[in-house]
């Protein structure tokens, strides 16, 4: 199915987002894939629509299907515009991270409270009109009954998460220099990642619910005295863990909200109507 600009289609409606890795397709039941165009150009891929848990699921490869799009080259702005075109009003992306804590080696899963973001050259926001501009609250760049719902369903499955910690987003592709993780370890950040932003910021700006659920594939380069990694040893990793990130994603998504509730992630317009007309 495709579904033109603007899309008065409702037949391929979900009501959450899901952003990852190639490997979550086998989430879905009776999956259909749906092609959405925006104003902003393509998303990375078509959205695949179906359902997880009971719940009606958009699934969104980053990367594209074939992980094409380098970090910095992900559409992110038409990624985040077409999940909330469909009916979208939560989002759970899933990224694999680097670890700046000896504590928290390979395979620990983190769930973010907080972010700084560290790129530069990407399209950030929304707000590219010349009818005005909407200052957007992002003191707490996730939503907390996100948050909540995914720390219950890890708990309830028996997957180890630690359910707050700061991520800050570089650009990559490449990794960090020992100099530059030892700067971000002595700010107290815990993991380190090529995508959580403009992510984050998007799908505040689009009235979204936004959850990140980050699993730890390596320890950055100034964490111990090794090589550095690799990343055909992030890809090992992440593959390894994989079933793990699986499993809690299908029951995070099954502990979510019906709807968007009080968490304020819908409100952030409120009283001063944005620049731009919401998909």
């Amino acid at each position: 199915m495709v579904l033109p600009y603007p899309h008065p289609v409702t037949d391929a409606q979900a009501d959450i987002g899901v952003i990852g890795g190639s490997g979550f397709y086998s989430l879905l039941e009776d999956a259909r894939e749906v092609s959405v165009s925006t104003p902003w150009g393509a998303p990375s891929a078509p959205l695949t629509v179906g359902e997880v848990a009971g719940r009606r699921v958009a699934f969104l490869p980053r990367h594209g299907v074939d992980h094409r799009f380098a970090p910095h080259r992900v559409p992110y702005r038409a990624n985040l515009w077409a999940l909330r075109s469909v009916g979208v009003r939560q989002v759970v992306a899933a990224s694999a991270v680097g670890s700046l804590r000896a504590d928290l080696g390979p395979g620990s899963i983190l769930l973010p409270d907080q972010i700084i973001d560290h790129t530069s050259g990407r399209a950030h926001t929304y707000n590219d009109g010349d009818t005005g501009v909407a200052h957007v609250s992002f003191a707490d760049p996730y939503c907390p009954d996100g948050r909540a719902a995914v720390a219950r369903a890890a708990k309830t499955t028996g997957i180890d998460a630690v359910s707050a910690g700061t991520l800050v987003v570089i650009n990559g592709p490449r990794f960090s220099t020992r100099a530059e993780s030892l700067v971000w370890q002595r700010a107290q950040v815990d993991i380190i990642g090529m995508t959580g932003m403009p992510e984050a910021t998007l799908a505040r700006e689009l009235a979204l619910c936004f959850t990140a659920i980050c699993l730890v594939t390596d320890h950055d380069a100034g964490v111990d005295a090794g090589a550095g990694v690799t990343h055909g040893e992030v890809l090992e990793q992440f593959a390894a863990n994989l079933p793990r990130l699986r499993s809690l994603l299908l029951a995070g998504v099954g502990e979510l909200p019906e709807g968007q509730t009080g968490c304020g992630c819908s409100a952030v317009y409120d009283g001063a109507p944005p620049p731009f007309e919401l998909p």
